[in-house]
């Protein structure tokens, strides 16, 4: 049975997934394996990954990849997120870590991420499903998908992401004021309704979101709002609650709050404004969370073969 495996390198870990085919809507997987990183910690003020950032990327490419892989190790596809695709070093960073580890990191831009996740989020929802509008939240960058068949029509890609936006706005990851905090929603929503080509909710289309910030939040909703709320699905509503809170709790102590994992405390509140008006100007007053992204886009079109190759990457991959 053919396996393809990923190596998912981002600010918060390093995830290899190796998977097989199990039906035309599912993966099996064979092996998972996820070390920490704290690359949000190791950015300096013009977003250049610090020396201690280059050795922790080191350290968990060779601690990812140690021992039985379940498939050669040159078939792993390895690549970056926005935090090292971003970063003004990004040829410096992949170069140290190719000549530390044997493994040269790929990055992708922010259109094939979208395009990446909507063919995912496609797969897992089911192939006859119609239109299509895919949402996915990273820390760089906003990446929104849309389209009726297997691949997007349109894809976009924004600097809005909730790391970014926590260093632009909101410092520490907190508000001064509700002046602040109205003035950050304020701003949001005119970056976000002015983007060219925006795609829109349409009428009997799906709206799906794809991203541990989506995730953590509709998490939250679920925790905070009895039984008749669902992980499974977040509102627009359940933003605006899931702002209030954040905004009013200290970033260490959100990972206390039902969903919300500690070291992503600092932008979920960013997370939460960037949810709020992003669904405003797509139009959408709810979505379904997807747990398939970036990374099972990846793996699916890897599975179906034959494989790109791994000095060109899959398509509109960037050389690293």
């Amino acid at each position: 049975m053919r396996q393809a495996g990923v190596l998912d390198v981002g600010c918060h870990s390093a995830l290899l997934t190796v998977a097989r085919h199990r039906s035309t809507t599912h993966m099996d997987s064979v092996l998972s394996r996820k070390v920490r990183l704290t690359l949000h910690q190791c950015l300096e003020p013009d977003g250049r990954l610090s020396e201690l950032g280059v050795r922790g990327v080191q350290r968990a490419v060779t601690e990812t990849l140690s021992g039985d892989l379940c498939l050669p190790r040159s078939e792993i596809f390895a690549f970056a997120t926005s935090v090292i695709r971003d970063a003004p070093n990004r040829h410096e960073v992949i170069a140290r870590v190719a000549r530390a580890t044997g493994v040269r990191l790929r990055v992708l831009s922010g259109e094939e991420e979208a395009r990446l996740a909507y063919v995912a989020a496609r797969r897992w929802s089911g192939l006859t499903v119609g239109r299509l509008l895919v949402l996915d939240i990273g820390g760089g960058t906003v990446e929104i998908a849309a389209g009726s068949g297997h691949a997007p029509d349109r894809v976009l890609s924004l600097p809005s992401g909730a790391r970014a936006v926590t260093r632009s706005l909101l410092p520490g990851g907190t508000v001064s004021s509700e002046r602040h905090l109205a003035k950050v929603r304020r701003q949001l929503r005119e970056r976000l309704h002015s983007a060219p080509g925006l795609p829109r909710a349409e009428p009997g289309g799906r709206v799906l979101a794809s991203s541990k910030t989506f995730a953590q939040l509709a998490r939250l909703a679920a925790g905070r709002g009895g039984p008749r709320h669902t992980a499974h699905w977040l509102t627009l509503p359940d933003l605006r609650a899931a702002v209030d809170v954040l905004a009013a709790t200290s970033p260490d102590r959100r990972g206390r709050l039902p969903g919300i994992s500690r070291h992503r405390g600092e932008q979920s509140l960013a997370g939460a404004l960037v949810a709020e008006a992003l669904l405003e100007a797509c139009g959408a007053e709810s979505v379904v969370i997807c747990p398939w992204s970036t990374r099972e886009g990846l793996l699916l079109e890897h599975l179906a073969g034959p494989r790109p190759s791994h000095a060109d990457g899959p398509r509109a991959a960037l050389a690293g």
